[in-house]
């Protein structure tokens, strides 16, 4: 990860031997990165690559065969395809690895994909993975096998490398707690410049789109950690220490005693249930030359959801250590932004808690009074998300005065029945702000579909026994919205439900199976052009 000193971990950071036994060694936190560079030369010796476009098939192969110095009949023969992401392997005459990858009509989303399908083949030639004919490291010399090149087209530009970078650095992606020794990887990608082009601007691209990719890779990273070691303070804990060597940037972490005395009930009734008490992590981005709104974004963090007394049915609740995507998408955010250097007051507020079973777990029907005094009755346990996020929405308001709030959490079913696994929901207080977030995704690789605050559905969130009601009555996504703004005191607002997209069950595109790092990059996108 660019610019991280902190590379321990979970099991050195916990310290090892707890109650619950030995916990498992994880994987480093966060993921190292595919580096890559852009030179101006080809080198020999070296593993190379290059795009195979829409019509470049059988003889019109040829162009690629003669930069390879190969017979087109070779390519040919191994079936090279144009379909975006298609990774081929064949030999050179000088006993070299060559690569073709088919990047479609070249796109800036098809070039993201090549760039994840080539990180991937080259992953399993080099552990012999979905090839019955490979051997570990067969892809040349064990001095170059984690190395490749890729000849640029002619036509490249900031967008088209950033969609490569980003797929390069996210396509071989791997979480996996083994006493295996790590596998051979990609290490390092070379990405060689056409004659004439700017190779300061692309390398900005590429240094952008890897801070990025580090932000998807360590919300990923956090996502899939096991909750046996991921608890509130080994997650909050890690989060503030990765922080801590960022320029601009510093994180407090307040715990159950100051959360009690600050009046958080809706943290506190949350966490209430597990013996691995809440937390409450606040990262403060305050760059000398900022400009522009104060962003405050709120993340849930959830490291576990069993729902409590309202209890979830085993099947997929082992699915539930990534309830906390929201929260790391807001930490891997903040550290990208602080990383780059842009020029705009940030802050990120992460409540987290486990919503657990046991003598001290909240009811249904119990009434929570969050911060600032607010009321809330219970209906439902397992809608524990919006008892966290109202809590910090609601600080938020009183104590930072946002101009823009933004909260992003994996709330409801109802929006993946609604949208999918491949698209977040976007609720906002105005167009202004929907078309903002919804074209930095757009520009990052995210999709989002915006979903009404429909007012005939505000009243159902009006409480009798309290001011307001946890599980209103109606459209389950909407009514969980609309909760949500009667915590935000008429400040610009938006809602990201990201229940569908934060977990995937395949590889696709740069995402692979579990936990995505969906919406970093959005928010980060958009802090960018908040600046």
């Amino acid at each position: 990860m660019p610019g991280a000193s902190v590379f321990r971990s979970a099991h050195s950071y916990r310290g090892g031997q707890s109650a619950r036994g030995v916990e498992p060694e994880l994987p480093v936190i966060p993921t190292a990165l595919v580096e890559v560079d852009v030179v101006q030369r080809w080198r020999d010796g070296v593993p190379g690559a290059t795009a195979v476009f829409d019509g470049e098939t059988g003889p019109d192969l040829a162009a690629a065969a003669e930069r390879f110095s190969v017979d087109a009949e070779v390519l040919t023969a191994l079936g090279a395809s144009a379909s975006a992401g298609d990774a081929k392997a064949f030999p050179l005459r000088s006993g070299d690895v060559g690569w073709l990858v088919g990047v479609g009509s070249g796109t800036p989303a098809q070039w993201r994909s090549a760039g994840a399908g080539l990180a991937r083949a080259v992953r399993e030639k080099l552990t012999g993975a979905g090839d019955g004919d490979s051997e570990p490291g067969d892809l040349g010399d064990a001095s170059d096998a984690d190395y490749l090149q890729v000849r640029l087209p002619d036509d490249v530009g900031d967008e088209l490398i950033g969609e490569l970078t980003l797929g390069l650095a996210l396509g071989g992606y791997r979480f996996k707690v083994t006493d295996e020794p790590a596998p051979p990887r990609l290490r390092k990608v070379l990405l060689v410049a056409p004659d004439g082009a700017d190779v300061a601007a692309l390398r900005e691209s590429v240094r952008r789109a890897r801070e990025l990719a580090a932000a998807t890779a360590l919300a990923r990273d956090l996502a899939n950690a096991p909750s046996n070691v991921k608890d509130p303070a080994w997650f909050t804990g890690l989060a503030a220490e990765l922080a801590g060597p960022v320029a601009n940037l510093t994180a407090t972490v307040r715990d159950e005693k100051w959360l009690a005395d600050n009046g958080f009930g809706g943290i506190l009734a949350v966490g209430g249930g597990s013996s691995r008490p809440p937390r409450l992590l606040q990262l403060d981005y305050r760059p000398q030359d900022a400009t522009g709104p104060h962003l405050v974004l709120v993340g849930k963090g959830i490291t576990f959801d069993t729902g409590g007394i309202s209890l979830k049915p085993a099947d997929g609740m082992h699915l539930m250590r990534t309830d906390m995507s929201g929260g790391a998408a807001v930490i891997g955010a903040l550290l990208a932004i602080a990383r780059l250097g842009l020029p705009v007051k940030v802050t990120g507020l992460v409540p987290s808690a486990e919503n657990h079973v046991s003598g001290t777990a909240y009811r249904p029907g119990d009434v929570v009074r969050h911060y600032g005094g607010k009321t809330t009755e219970v209906g439902n346990t397992d809608a524990e998300g919006r008892m966290v996020l109202a809590d910090a929405m609601a600080y938020a308001v009183d104590e930072l005065q946002p101009d823009v709030l933004i909260d992003v959490a994996t709330l409801t079913g109802a929006m993946k029945v609604a949208l999918g696994l491949r698209t977040g929901g976007l609720f906002a207080t105005d167009d202004e702000l929907a078309d903002q977030i919804a074209g930095a995704g757009e520009r990052v690789g995210e999709s989002w579909w915006r979903m009404p605050l429909l007012e005939d559905h505000a009243e159902a969130v009006q409480g009798a026994l309290s001011d307001v009601k946890q599980t209103p009555a109606g459209p389950g996504g909407i009514t969980a919205a609309l909760f949500l703004r009667e915590f935000t005191e008429g400040v610009r607002w938006a809602h990201l439900d990201i229940a569908g997209p934060a977990r995937a069950d395949k590889d696709y595109s740069e995402v692979t199976v579990g936990g995505t790092g969906f919406a970093a990059r959005t928010l980060a996108e958009l802090a960018s052009e908040l600046s």
